[in-house]
């Protein structure tokens, strides 16, 4: 299948570097394990969705796992002083919060067929503190749209105080553990309905990410248990 999604060279030069450039950033601040990096699969074809605490779990991830991802970010990022320069130089697809955009899905789509990994998150921005916030619905609308499977990844250490120990010598410890790769419900019904549905398929995945976590981390999915065997009416 050829290329549908074209990434210019100077993009893929900055992203090997900028791997490499965080891994060496992150090794030397803090002591980094990965957990669950057998169950990553061979094809690319997956969204990977992850908690979203600061800035830390964005390099994170991209910097560890073995393949390069294609990161789904707010557009505001590729204009806030400092994270703008890293966001141009890796680049990624840019998405509007409060505005649904076809052109941004359509990226998306012919990424995803293009045999890349996708990355985002689905609270829709930081949290600032480690409690999940509940998902936001667009999430499961780009998987069904892309007919994707997903991969929850949590970060444990991910604060924003992880820089400034690190800086001090203190080498705070930061994981990130992959979950197994699971398949959402097809969307259905119209309307409300369906919308209702998306928001449920969200909080699937939220409660898979949850699963992984602490339980100081859950936030408003401490009772992921319930979500995963089949109760989607728990969160307000």
């Amino acid at each position: 299948m050829p290329d549908k999604y074209r990434i210019p060279l100077i993009i893929q030069i900055n992203r090997r570097f900028l791997r490499l450039f965080f891994r060496g950033v992150f090794s030397l601040l803090g002591k980094v394990k990965l957990h669950g990096m057998d169950k990553i699969p061979e094809f690319n074809r997956y969204i990977i969705a992850f908690n979203h605490v600061s800035l830390v779990e964005v390099p994170l991830i991209a910097a560890f796992w073995p393949t390069i991802l294609e990161i789904i970010g707010a557009a505001a990022v590729w204009d806030r002083r400092g994270q703008a320069l890293l966001a141009r130089l890796y680049a990624g697809i840019q998405v509007k919060r409060t505005e649904f955009d076809r052109d941004v899905f359509t990226q998306i789509q012919k990424a995803s067929e293009s045999n890349r990994p996708l990355m985002i998150s689905p609270e829709g921005g930081r949290s600032h503190t480690p409690g999940l916030r509940r998902g936001k619905p667009g999430v499961a609308y780009i998987v069904d749209q892309a007919r994707i499977p997903v991969i929850p990844v949590a970060v444990i250490g991910n604060t924003m105080d992880f820089l400034s120990k690190g800086l001090r010598g203190e080498k705070p410890p930061i994981q990130m553990i992959v979950g197994d790769l699971f398949h959402l419900p097809p969307l259905t019904g119209r309307g409300k309905d369906r919308r209702n549905m998306r928001q449920q398929n969200t909080d699937i995945i939220m409660a898979r990410i949850a699963e992984l976590l602490p339980e100081s981390y859950r936030g408003v999915y401490a009772d992921y248990e319930r979500i995963l065997s089949g109760n989607p009416h728990l969160i307000n």
